[in-house]
C-alpha cells in the first residue's frame, strides 16, 4: 500500500528532485532531469519498483523530522530501545553531477541500521547491472549510471545494494548516490561535510533575500519560496508544475496526470510571486525561458513544455506500475499539451506586463512576440477551447478563456496607446477589447442564477471565475462579481476550502483546489473583508503537511493531500495571497 502523499518531504538540486518518506525511504527520483525517467518509482508502485530505505533494524518507538532552518535539508530522528540516530538527507547544489547524500549520526546508545538501495530504471521496470569498484558500487543500464559510495560495507543481492551497520553516539556514516551518463567519466568522490555546508549556505543565502517583515506568515512564505526555488530548473529558468506524475486527484480514479513540465498558465502567478518576494533574477530567467519557448509563432504554441523548451510530451501509460494507492493509469507525458486554450496566451502577455511593472528591463524581442500573439488572438478568439482545467471533452466557449483574451488586448493597448507608430493597430485592438468585454458580461452571465458561469450558456459554477477581478476585468465589488463570489463560496465550499467545480456524484470525486481557495481569500480582501480573507487563507495553510508542503488539492473527507506534490501553483498562491493580505504589492490587475 502506498504511503499517503503528505508523508513525503522534498529534496532538490535545481536539476531534479527526490521524495523521502517519514520512515526514511526515498521513493521517487527522476534522473537526470525532472522530466526524465524515474529510477525510483515506489511512489507509484511497490518497493520492487525502486526505492532507497534507510532506517533502524529494531522497531522504531518514536520518530520526528524537520527541515534544517531555511534549507531543503531534511533531518529525521529515530528512537529505538537501545538508542537514537539522526538521518540527514539532502541533494548538493552546484555544478557537479546530481547526487543524493544520506548521513546517519548516532545520538544515543548503539543503533543497528539497514540500508536497502534498489534501483529500477524506466519507471520501475528495469534492473541494472551491478559492479563493485575499488571505492564504490556501480549500477548501469543503457545510458544511465549511478554510483554509490559509503563508509559501510556493501552487499550485492538480487539487484539490490544492502548495508547493515551499527552507529554509536557521535559516529557518522555517510552514503552518496551520484548520477552520471554511462559514457561519461565516473564521478569524483564527494566531500560530504563540505557539500553539506555548501548546501546549507546556498539555501540560506538565497532565502535571506526575502524580507520577513513583508507578511504576517513569514515561515509559510519562506517554505513556499524554498519549494518553488527547488522546482526551478537552474539551467533554463523553467518552473515545473510538480516533480511527480500520476498522484491521483480522486481516490482510486483516473484523474492522474504528469505534471513534470512547465505550464504557460503559471507564468503570471510565478512572475507576481517572484517579483513581490524580491527574486528578480529568477523572475528574469522565467521570462526569458518563456520568450525562447513561445518565440514568434504563437499559433503553434503549446500550453506546456519540457524544462528545456522541448515540445514533445507524448502521453503513454506505464502498465507495470499499479499506481499510487492503486489509482490507474500511471501516465507519462501529457496529451493536454496539444489543446486549444485561448487563456494561456493571455497569461503570457500578462506575465510580460507584470515583469515590466515589476522592474525587469524589456528584451529586444518582447514587443514582436506580444504583437504576434494579439494578432493571432484577433483571428481565433471566437473558437471554443478546452479551458483552464484542460477538459478532455467537447470544446466550449469558457468564460475565463475569453477574459484572458481581453487581458491580452488590454495589456497591449495600455502599453502602446501613448505612441503614434501603431495608432491604427492600437485603435483596432481597443475596439476588439471592448467587444469581448461586453460579450463576456452578456454571455458569461446567468441572470436566473445570479452568477457568471463556467462557459457561455451553461449553469455550472467554476472557481476560475474568482480570477476575473484579480486580473482587472471587473471589480470585486461589482454586484455581478460579488454575487458570483458568494455563489462560489456557498456552492463550491467544503469546510471553507474551495472546489474547482461541483462534486462528481457518479464516481470518485477530486478534492478541494488549494490555489482556488487562495483566490477566494484574494477576492474577499479586494472587497475589504480582511478578517474573512485571513481566515480563508489560514484554512489553506492548515492543509500543509508537517514540513510545510502542499499538493494540488486537499480531500476534506479523507483529511489528506491529493494530486501531484509538491505543487508549484499551490505554493505560488501561498506567496501571492500572504503578501497581498499583508500590504500593498504588485498585482496582475495593475495593483
Amino acid at each position: 500500500m502506498s504511503r499517503p502523499i503528505e508523508d513525503y518531504a522534498l529534496l532538490g538540486d535545481g536539476e531534479t528532485a527526490a521524495l523521502v518518506s517519514s520512515d526514511g525511504s526515498i521513493d521517487w527520483v527522476c534522473w537526470p532531469r525532472f522530466d526524465d525517467d524515474a529510477c525510483f518509482a515506489a511512489l507509484l508502485g511497490t518497493d520492487d519498483n525502486g526505492h532507497w530505505a534507510l532506517s533502524p533494524v529494531a522497531a522504531v518507538q518514536r520518530s520526528a523530522r524537520r527541515y534544517q532552518d531555511d534549507t531543503l535539508i531534511i533531518e529525521t530522528d529515530f528512537d529505538v530501545e537501545d538508542g537514537a540516530v539522526r538521518v540527514t538527507d539532502f541533494m548538493p547544489v552546484g555544478d557537479g553531477p546530481s547526487s543524493v547524500v544520506r548521513m546517519v549520526t548516532g545520538l544515543r546508545g548503539v543503533v543497528e541500521m539497514d540500508s536497502e538501495l534498489r534501483l529500477r530504471f524506466n519507471y520501475g521496470e528495469l534492473t541494472p547491472l551491478l559492479d563493485r569498484r575499488d571505492d564504490a558500487a556501480e549500477a548501469h543500464i543503457g545510458p544511465d549510471r549511478v554510483v554509490l559510495r559509503t563508509d559501510a560495507q556493501i552487499e550485492f543481492a538480487d539487484g539490490t545494494l544492502r548495508s547493515r551497520f551499527a552507529v554509536k553516539a557521535g559516529d557518522c556514516v555517510s552514503f552518496t548516490m551520484t548520477y552520471k551518463r554511462a559514457h561519461d567519466a565516473p564521478p569524483q568522490q564527494l566531500d560530504v561535510q563540505h557539500a553539506l555546508h555548501e548546501t546549507q549556505r546556498f539555501w540560506r543565502d538565497w532565502i535571506a533575500r526575502f524580507d520577513d517583515s513583508r507578511t504576517a506568515w513569514p515561515q509559510a512564505v519562506r517554505r513556499s519560496l524554498l519549494t518553488l526555488k527547488a522546482l526551478i530548473h537552474r539551467r533554463t529558468g523553467a518552473i515545473v508544475a510538480a516533480p511527480t506524475t500520476s498522484l491521483p486527484e480522486a481516490p482510486g480514479g483516473e484523474l492522474n496526470w504528469d505534471y513534470r513540465y512547465a505550464w504557460l498558465r503559471d507564468t503570471s502567478f510565478a512572475m507576481v510571486a517572484l517579483l513581490n518576494a524580491g527574486f528578480h533574477e529568477e523572475a528574469g530567467a522565467w521570462r526569458d525561458w518563456l520568450l525562447r519557448t513561445v518565440s514568434i509563432a504563437p499559433e503553434r504554441s503549446r500550453i506546456m513544455y519540457r524544462v528545456d523548451g522541448g515540445r514533445h510530451l507524448r502521453e503513454w501509460t506505464v502498465d507495470w506500475l499499479p499506481g499510487h494507492r492503486y489509482a490507474k493509469p500511471v501516465r507519462i507525458g501529457n496529451a493536454a499539451a496539444h489543446q486549444h486554450q485561448l487563456d494561456v496566451l493571455g497569461e503570457v502577455i500578462d506575465c510580460f506586463d507584470v515583469a515590466r511593472r515589476g522592474g525587469l528591463e524589456p528584451t529586444p524581442h518582447e514587443d514582436l512576440i506580444e504583437t504576434r500573439i494579439v494578432e493571432h488572438l484577433e483571428k481565433v478568439w471566437r473558437l471554443p477551447g478546452a479551458g483552464i482545467w484542460e477538459a478532455r471533452a467537447t470544446p466550449r466557449h469558457y468564460t475565463y478563456s475569453r477574459v484572458m483574451v481581453w487581458v491580452a488586448l488590454d495589456r497591449f493597448v495600455n502599453r502602446h496607446q501613448a505612441g503614434n507608430a501603431r495608432s491604427a493597430m492600437v485603435r483596432r485592438f481597443a475596439v476588439l477589447r471592448e467587444r469581448i468585454r461586453q460579450e463576456v458580461l452578456r454571455e458569461g452571465w446567468n441572470e436566473g442564477l445570479g452568477t457568471f458561469t463556467q462557459y457561455y450558456g451553461g449553469e455550472e459554477l467554476d472557481a476560475s471565475l474568482l480570477l476575473m477581478p484579480l486580473v482587472g476585468f471587473i471589480s470585486a465589488d461589482d454586484p455581478r462579481m460579488a454575487s458570483t463570489i458568494e455563489n462560489i463560496r456557498r456552492e463550491l465550499s467544503e469546510e471553507g476550502l474551495i472546489r474547482r467545480h461541483h462534486r462528481n456524484t457518479s464516481g470518485p470525486s477530486e478534492g478541494t483546489f488549494l490555489a482556488c481557495s487562495c483566490w477566494m481569500a484574494d477576492c474577499l480582501n479586494l472587497q475589504g473583508r480582511t478578517l474573512e480573507a485571513r481566515q480563508q487563507f489560514e484554512r489553506v495553510l492548515a492543509t500543509a503537511n508537517d514540513v510545510g508542503l502542499l499538493s494540488e488539492q486537499y480531500n476534506v473527507q479523507r483529511r489528506e493531500l491529493a494530486g501531484n506534490f509538491p505543487q508549484a501553483l499551490s505554493h505560488l498562491a501561498i506567496v501571492n495571497t500572504a503578501l497581498g493580505l499583508s500590504g500593498p504589492s504588485l498585482q496582475r490587475g495593475g495593483g
